[in-house]
């Protein structure tokens, strides 16, 4: 009997959602010998998050910061964040935003932090250079809506939509992708061991299945159309295919490896934005050598 393991997203599009669900799909999961209840877990309390997998390895890695819980990844979808900075007509870059009204998630989670960590690179204070206003994420409709009304001057969006041609179809202006200016092994599967040992047989099937969907969306880029239509019923067969030519096949990673420098980097980033301490490494959490190969 297969064994089943829950493993909860933490956000909704295809940033999150992708590569399991291209697993789920294709029967991967099955073909490796686990049964996986995929689970909305964008509202659970950590607590809750522990008791399986996560995608959400930037929302674990704060958590493991703040909170000192022993997360452990195990598989990387990418290192750069699907997360877009839109501007309304008129705006140009990120220094066009100071003094402006920038509807973005809260400071406490992972695209909120690191739409932080951006915005200061640019030369912004996001608590004194901008008047800030805090929502949960969703499908972003409100964020556009806001956007179109004049309520606000730019809005920070996830990937339950093509950004760029959004942008184009309103006359905005998308003023910077936070995965070109901040980097951290930010999905794929990450488990606390407290409750998830890491080396149980169930676990290394996900991150097996995990891995062979990533290599679907580098060589089988067609059918991966097919999937993401599933999630951006919006946009055309076209757009679709430009939207995973820029920000998902050239940088999403076909063996579910982290790259350590860039963890590195990301913690000491996280930690400074956090006010708090860098405790441990990259190498303490991206344990993705723990899974070679293929069953």
């Amino acid at each position: 009997m297969l064994e089943t393991l829950d493993l909860a997203y933490v956000g909704r599009g295809i940033h999150e959602e992708l590569v399991a669900y291209i697993a789920d799909q294709e029967g991967y999961f099955e073909d490796e010998g686990v049964r996986v209840a995929l689970r909305d877990g964008v509202a659970w309390p950590t607590e809750r998050l522990r008791r399986g997998a996560t995608i959400g390895l930037g929302r674990s890695m704060l958590s493991r910061l703040t909170d000192d819980i022993p997360w452990t990844a195990l598989s990387v979808s990418t290192h750069r964040p699907l997360f877009w900075f839109v501007g309304r007509a008129g705006l140009e870059s990120l220094q066009d935003l100071k003094g402006r009204k920038l509807v973005v998630h809260a400071p406490e989670t992972a695209p909120g932090c690191f739409a932080r960590i951006v915005l200061r690179r640019a030369g912004l204070d996001p608590d004194r250079d901008l008047e800030c206003q805090y929502r949960m994420p969703g499908d972003y409709g409100m964020h556009l809506r806001s956007l179109r009304a004049g309520e606000i001057d730019a809005a920070l969006i996830g990937s339950t939509m093509a950004p760029e041609q959004v942008a184009e179809q309103e006359g905005w202006r998308v003023l910077a992708w936070v995965g070109d200016h901040f980097q951290i092994p930010t999905v794929g599967v990450m488990v606390d061991p407290t409750y998830v040992p890491l080396d149980s047989p169930a676990l290394h099937a996900m991150v097996r299945a995990n891995r062979r969907a990533l290599r679907t969306i580098q060589d089988r880029p067609e059918n991966v159309v097919d999937h993401v239509r599933t999630f951006m019923g919006r946009h055309t067969d076209e757009e679709i295919r430009a939207h995973l030519d820029r920000f998902v096949i050239p940088h999403f990673t076909h063996d579910g490896q982290a790259d350590l420098e860039i963890g590195d980097a990301a913690i000491t980033a996280v930690a400074a934005e956090l006010g708090v301490p860098a405790t441990f490494r990259a190498a303490d959490v991206y344990r993705t050598d723990l899974v070679l190969t293929d069953h």
